[in-house]
């Protein structure tokens, strides 16, 4: 049974699924921004796709202890990357809230939610919560919008943030193009490490032939 505020569920674990690679795992945890940790890839910019009244999701409305009929507020963004998406992230609070202890939400524009919630002491977060996301999931139509086809292996994370009570959720969900660039700097990591072995190796072979000045 879950507790109130509680992102865990059936689906959404703590632990994430064993069969990830190591680097999905690795990002699915990350405590802090993850916009912050973006920062670490390059340029990162703030898209939002929406911004309206809706309702919850069947698996949100349970972890926000509120009915499926309880208006909220929804902030839609997608986070690029030196111009490329790499996560889009999903955000909701109740409506009442979103006028109240949250609506400095409503004033974001294309500044990133984390200006909020790390720069405020008295907001709690729960446990990251992470899941695979599938074709039946309202994440899966959102990340199809900023990729070219079908996305391939999509995985998220989501957490409840905490202010004066009032509930606030976060789900971001990482795209191909994320898992591709760190692919790409892993493989340009081990080739430094490559050349740079080649060269001290050079270098003793000389030494030990007497002829490195």
């Amino acid at each position: 049974m879950l507790t109130p505020n509680d992102p865990t569920d059936a689906h959404w674990r703590v632990v994430p699924l064993p069969s990830l690679t190591d680097a999905q795992k690795d990002w699915l945890t990350r405590g802090g921004s993850l916009t912050a940790h973006l920062r670490t890839l390059g340029a990162v910019t703030v898209e939002v796709t929406r911004e309206t009244v809706d309702m919850p999701w069947r698996d949100e409305a349970r972890a926000l202890d509120i009915t499926l009929r309880t208006p909220v507020w929804v902030r839609e963004v997608a986070l690029n990357v030196d111009g490329v998406p790499f996560v889009v992230a999903h955000s909701i609070v109740a409506l009442e809230h979103s006028t109240g202890v949250w609506q400095s939400m409503r004033r974001l524009r294309t500044r990133p939610l984390a200006e909020l919630l790390y720069s405020d002491s008295s907001v709690s977060r729960s446990a990251l919560a992470s899941r695979r996301i599938t074709a039946r999931h309202p994440l899966h139509r959102l990340a199809s919008m900023q990729t070219d086809g079908q996305p391939r292996a999509l995985v998220a994370r989501r957490s409840v943030f905490k202010r004066h009570d009032a509930p606030l959720m976060v789900t971001e969900c990482m795209l191909d193009a994320l898992w591709t660039k760190l692919a790409a700097m892993r493989g340009s990591h081990r080739r430094e490490h490559a050349r740079s072995y080649d060269h001290l190796s050079s270098h003793a072979k000389r030494v030990a032939h007497g002829e490195a000045k």
